[in-house]
């Protein structure tokens, strides 16, 4: 799972997992930033939605700046990624919604 340790999203999805019987290996994009090949991939997975437009962080950032593609905005501001992103098996799941919970068998 990649997001941020003090997103309380984030918080909840790990907690969650952890509850329904899941080894969740969290890595917080902030204090270990993703590689410029990782930050591609998860463009290609999920485009522009990789991105969270009602972020604190987009809303402050400049036209310029949101102009940037997904690769690179996340590698200058890891806070703008939606979160979390969660990878298991073949599994690519973004966010933490009730079709997310019901992909990985947590309670909704």
């Amino acid at each position: 799972m990649y997001g941020l340790g003090h997103c309380s999203t984030c918080q909840k999805a790990q907690a969650a997992l952890e509850e329904a019987g899941w080894t969740v290996a969290f890595r917080d994009v902030q204090k270990e930033p993703l590689a410029q090949a990782l930050r591609q991939r998860l463009a290609d997975e999920w485009g522009d939605k990789i991105i969270n437009r009602a972020s604190l962080t987009w809303r402050g950032m400049s036209d310029d700046e949101r102009a940037t593609d997904p690769v690179t905005s996340m590698g200058e501001k890891p806070s703008v990624m939606k979160r979390p992103a969660i990878e298991t098996g073949d599994l690519r799941l973004l966010g933490w919604t009730a079709n997310v919970k019901r992909a990985l068998d947590v309670p909704v």
